[in-house]
């Protein structure tokens, strides 16, 4: 019984910690993708903000400041992919993948020189043994909610996306909110990029964002581009995430690897199905907005 018991707190602490940062990621995309920018750039500005994270801790001796620079390493990238996209009008999907290869890049040259270095600073656990950003993250679920859907700054980004012709006749400052939102989400990519190599492996491995930043933009999906279903999402598949772990000694290592992706495009599916009414994506998603034009 107790042994049991064991088993089940370990299996949701490690989920709580696997969750963490996929739901900081699917945040910060809901919130882009609200305004009407897909940002496809997700997993590079994770890579960026980890080794960014990683190196500014490893120098300065603080977790916070690692962090800081994590969210600024994100939030960078994604302003280039805003001044593209939305200043330049150029095609979404494209800059999002090129962000992506350029953070692969970037992450895999700046870390070379910390490959095999431990960390040495560690954030403190606060409440039940979690970590502070951990907190944070539910924080910004229960905040972002309500600015999305109970004050006047999400019915300006919701309207943005949804309509940014009527948007722009009503006075909304379009091209500046889209932004400012691309800006917010490539900061919460960031700060779960540092999550990853300050709390959840703290050291530096070349490719750990290991698929993250694809698995939150089918979180995104998944989640109706709510913030509390992202946070019911980030959780289950923190937990799938954690079974490879659990079931090592059963199962074939490459399925249990694969789960993850396999169990994003089964949720897809699921979701095609239901993506209607209020779960339905913003209508102007991925669609430049040029002033003056239908």
């Amino acid at each position: 019984m107790n042994a049991s018991f064991g088993l089940g707190a370990e299996t949701l602490s490690r989920s709580l910690a696997a969750a963490t940062p996929l739901l900081l990621g699917t945040l910060g995309e809901i919130t882009a993708e609200r305004s009407g920018v897909l940002n496809l750039g997700v997993e590079g500005m994770m890579a960026a903000g980890a080794v960014a994270g990683f190196s500014a801790a490893h120098a300065t001796g603080s977790p916070w400041i690692g962090l800081a620079a994590a969210i600024g390493a994100g939030a960078a990238l994604a302003l280039v992919h805003a001044f593209f996209s939305v200043t330049l009008k150029a095609n979404q999907i494209v800059c999002g993948i090129a962000l992506t290869m350029l953070g692969l890049g970037i992450s895999g040259v700046w870390g070379r020189a910390f490959v095999g270095t431990p960390l040495a600073c560690r954030f403190q656990a606060v409440l039940w043994s979690r970590d502070p950003v951990f907190y944070l993250a539910v924080v910004l679920t229960a905040a972002l909610s309500w600015l999305l859907f109970r004050t006047r700054w999400g019915v300006a980004v919701r309207s943005v996306g949804e309509n940014p012709l009527a948007a722009d006749a009503a006075g909304l400052p379009v091209d500046r909110i889209r932004i400012l939102c691309t800006a917010f989400g490539g900061a919460m990519a960031g700060m779960a990029g540092g999550y990853l190599s300050l709390v959840y492996i703290p050291s530096w491995i070349e490719g750990m964002t290991a698929g993250r930043g694809w698995i939150v933009i089918g979180l995104t999906i998944f989640a109706g581009w709510k913030p509390w279903k992202a946070f019911a999402g980030a959780l289950l598949f923190g937990g799938i995430d954690v079974s490879q772990y659990l079931f090592q000694d059963h199962c074939s290592p490459n399925f249990l690897k694969m789960l993850p992706y396999a169990a994003t495009l089964l949720a897809l599916l699921a979701s095609g199905r239901s993506l209607h009414g209020a779960s339905a994506p913003p209508a102007a998603l991925a669609v430049p907005y040029r002033k003056g034009e239908r």
